[in-house]
């Protein structure tokens, strides 16, 4: 038997019902036997601040970090507003970009999002991945998931749509077999 891993997850969406974390769920539904995911709360972060940063970070930032240090992998899930990241994603990686060490640096990191419109959450997930390269986090290329129509695929908080719940387990296989390689890779140093 494998051994187990373990996955961090954000969602950008903080709407309790929304499409992002009806999606999430989905996700956490389809995952290989053996992963597991802790989701880290980010909505009542503070504004990035400097000022703030130099008296010290805020405790659910250091929580977060930890958390993500502990982890094999990170899942983001993001909805997409005015073609970017929501703003609440863009404060947290910018609380934990400042963190030493370092906790998106060298992990395996699964993007995906849903949104109303035709393209999904594209837009925003090519912003993301430009951030993470500059965190040195390894995004994963495929499967792309980008829920369009998010309307069309949910039914009372249920993904109905079998295409996209096919997608999302893809996702989860292809984000546990990166942290098993990322993983092998380590162990050769």
């Amino acid at each position: 038997m494998s051994e187990p891993i373990k996955l961090a997850t954000f969602c950008g969406s903080l709407r309790k019902a929304s499409f992002n974390r009806m999606a999430l769920q989905a996700f956490t539904e389809r995952l290989p036997a053996g992963v597991s995911l802790s989701t880290i709360e980010i909505g009542d972060w503070p504004l990035y601040d400097a000022d703030v940063q130099a008296k010290g970070f805020p405790d659910k930032v250091q929580a977060a970090q930890k958390t993500m240090l502990d982890s094999d992998g990170i899942v983001l899930v993001t909805p997409e507003y005015n073609y970017g990241i929501s703003g609440v994603l863009k404060n947290a990686i910018d609380w934990l970009s400042r963190m030493t060490p370092q906790p998106f640096a060298a992990k395996p990191i699964a993007l995906f999002g849903a949104s109303g419109g035709i393209l999904g959450t594209a837009r925003a997930q090519y912003q993301l991945r430009q951030t993470l390269v500059f965190l040195d986090g390894r995004p994963l290329n495929k499967p792309e998931v980008m829920i369009g129509q998010a309307q069309n695929r949910f039914t009372d908080g249920k993904l109905t749509d079998e295409p996209t719940g096919k997608l999302l387990a893809d996702l989860g296989v292809a984000l546990a077999l990166a942290v098993r390689q990322s993983k092998a890779a380590a162990s050769v140093k």
